[in-house]
């Protein structure tokens, strides 16, 4: 096999690329005077790394609004809406939803769910288990559903 390989390189001015690397880095005149020291190095800031964005879903937003309306404006039992303007879990749940939505389904089935881990599998709604159960009973199970729709970010 003859293969020929030509290489033809253009000739370069090598006084042209001195002349440029002269222009981009200029020695120092020759009646200036010398530097007594480097000068300091200019500081350097790095940003902070900002935290993560964790956005909020849905349903954290229904069970989270719910419960801040319970600690504005009360908790009740036996009753959807007390004359005072507390209300049960269910009640505030459609406080905060606004709506009968998938957040707010989402939401309530969330806190079922969690009154049924805590307190057994006998409550079939949220008013029956809300009306069994002490505040601090209801608080702790409205704290636990929010912190599971944001470990499952719904």
């Amino acid at each position: 096999m003859n293969t020929r390989t030509e290489c033809h390189f253009t000739h370069i001015d090598p006084d042209l690329y001195a002349k440029a690397f002269e222009l981009l880095d200029p020695s120092p005149e020759p009646n200036a005077p010398a530097a007594s020291a480097a000068p300091a190095p200019a500081p350097v800031f790095v940003m902070p790394a900002a935290p993560p964005v964790r956005l909020t879903g849905a349903v954290e937003k229904t069970l989270t609004g719910a419960l801040n309306f319970l600690d504005t404006h009360g908790w009740a039992k036996h009753r959807l809406i007390h004359p005072e303007g507390a209300r049960c879990s269910i009640g505030a749940l459609r406080a905060a939803a606004g709506a009968r939505s998938a957040a707010y389904e989402g939401a309530g089935n969330l806190l079922l769910d969690e009154a049924r881990r805590q307190h057994g599998n006998q409550w079939e709604s949220i008013p029956s288990w809300n009306d069994s159960h002490t505040g601090a009973q209801v608080r702790s199970v409205w704290e636990a559903a929010i912190r599971r729709a944001q470990h499952m970010n719904i």
